[in-house]
């Protein structure tokens, strides 16, 4: 029996409208909750996906501001320039496109922003409070895969998980959200011993690793859950033979556009799974339909009554 689709545009969709309607009212009281997003220089990709971000916000109601300083620009003035957007009342999320210049130190960017206004999720201030269960703002991926969980009503509580990749963005928040639902968790990684036979017992397997098709049918325990984070550009022919043979719709689109894009789970592996995210459509769609709620959520937690914003002071 083929797997269950878990529709990520769907959810996103349903998120998306929860925003929208959680910014009207948040609008009505007389707070607007401001996304600004800093993209330096000109970076194809970082352009579509900014593009993407500015525009969810206008569809929520949340108020966004692009800033481009120039690929040139110096540690220092782009430290400024974040420590300004801290100072702003209006501005409740600052999100940093990565990658930056090379002059630029990226990690002490990072670390400069405000907590409180970090809606990726990456500060050590909101790790520290996702691993001791606070309040606080978690990265949007994960955050996006404990959604499709439950809003497709498969269960956590109890059941073994096995995430593949131990990145700071996916694989470790994602592991930790996991065990805050009170998963077993295992955390797998290039150094794992018996792969395929770790991932054989998962109930819940996330599949983040970066390696088109490497989850084949030999990973997964029958009637488990597959969550696919991968986004694999494939353009090699001998590679998309590999993943989709046979599969018309696709080869037709490979021939159009000379690629195609693929998940780290290889799609005989819906064969024996119970449950499936496709790529695309899965996972992805997610991600910003949780930036969205993040920046609602950091202008609650900051401007609203129940928890005072964070007083940070930064160097």
């Amino acid at each position: 029996m083929a797997a269950i689709i878990l529709d990520g545009n769907k959810i996103a969709a349903e998120i998306r409208a929860e925003v929208a309607a959680e910014v009207q009212n948040m609008v009505a009281t007389g707070m607007r909750p401001g996304l600004a997003v800093v993209l330096v220089g000109y970076n194809p990709a970082s352009e579509i996906y900014v593009r993407g971000k500015v525009k969810s916000c206008g569809e929520v109601g949340i108020y966004s501001e692009k800033l481009t300083p120039p690929d040139t620009i110096s540690t220092q003035e782009l430290l400024d320039l974040v420590l300004g957007l801290n100072r702003r009342d209006e501005i409740d999320g600052i999100l940093v496109q990565l990658p930056l210049p090379p002059q630029v130190d990226s990690k002490k960017i990072l670390m400069a922003v405000d907590p409180a206004k970090d809606v990726d999720g990456f500060h050590p201030v909101n790790v520290g409070f996702l691993s001791t269960q606070r309040p606080g703002l978690v990265p949007c991926t994960p955050a996006g895969i404990m959604e499709i969980l439950a809003r497709s009503n498969i269960p956590v509580t109890g059941q073994e998980a096995v995430v593949v990749g131990r990145s700071d963005i996916v694989g470790k928040p994602t592991a930790m959200l996991l065990i805050n639902a009170n998963a077993t968790v295992t955390v797998c990684h290039s150094k794992t011993r018996d792969l395929p036979g770790v991932c054989r017992h998962a109930d819940i397997l996330v599949a983040a690793i970066g390696r088109a098709g490497m989850i084949t049918r030999d990973f997964v325990k029958p009637g488990a859950t597959l969550i696919d984070v991968g986004m694999n550009k494939v353009t090699d022919h001998a590679e998309f033979e590999r993943l989709f043979a046979g599969n018309v719709k696709r080869e037709e689109g490979f021939r159009a556009k000379g690629s195609t894009l693929a998940g780290d789970v290889h799609p005989q592996a819906a064969e024996v799974a119970g449950a499936i995210t496709p790529v695309p459509g899965g996972v992805g769609p997610l991600t910003i339909a949780m930036l969205m709620a993040n920046t609602v959520k950091a202008a609650k937690l900051r401007r609203g009554s129940r928890i005072p914003a964070l007083a940070v002071e930064h160097a």
